[in-house]
């Protein structure tokens, strides 16, 4: 591999199987797929009542999981406004709305990166909705 750097921040929610947070490679940034995930395991936009009901809101995962990108790309020098490149994993397309209005709180069509959303059967853990996939372009100096 040509040089690179790994990126793996202590304090957040840790990689489930052996890869880092993010890569940079060159003036590139490949952050790995991220979910709304804390460091204790549990997941913002989740709300277990004491029934044991569990209520899931695709704005507040989102939210939180570009957030989480912004935290990552920070330590690799970089912001979410070098973002070039986002692939949106939703569990159910019936969240697509909801996904698109947190969003676009972020990301504007003019200098927002372009972006895949593909609906996937699951994610690693049942109250996920949402995971995301980033590449930046962060030129060094």
């Amino acid at each position: 591999m040509s040089e690179s750097t790994a990126y793996i921040l202590p304090g957040r929610a840790p990689a489930l199987a052996a890869y880092p947070h993010a890569r940079r490679v060159g003036d590139m940034i490949f952050v790995s797929g991220i979910s709304s995930r804390r460091p204790d395991g549990t997941h913002e936009g989740v709300t277990i009542h004491d029934d044991g009901a569990v209520e899931r809101d695709v704005r507040e995962q989102t939210r939180a999981v570009i957030r989480n990108i912004g935290v990552i790309l920070e330590a690799a020098g970089a912001s979410l406004s070098d973002v070039v490149d986002v692939t949106c994993f939703l569990t159910d397309m019936a969240d697509y709305k909801g996904f698109n209005s947190a969003y676009n709180e972020f990301f504007d069509q003019e200098t927002g990166p372009t972006r895949t959303t593909v609906a996937v059967h699951q994610l690693p853990h049942p109250n996920l909705l949402i995971e995301i996939k980033a590449v930046a372009y962060a030129p060094r100096g």
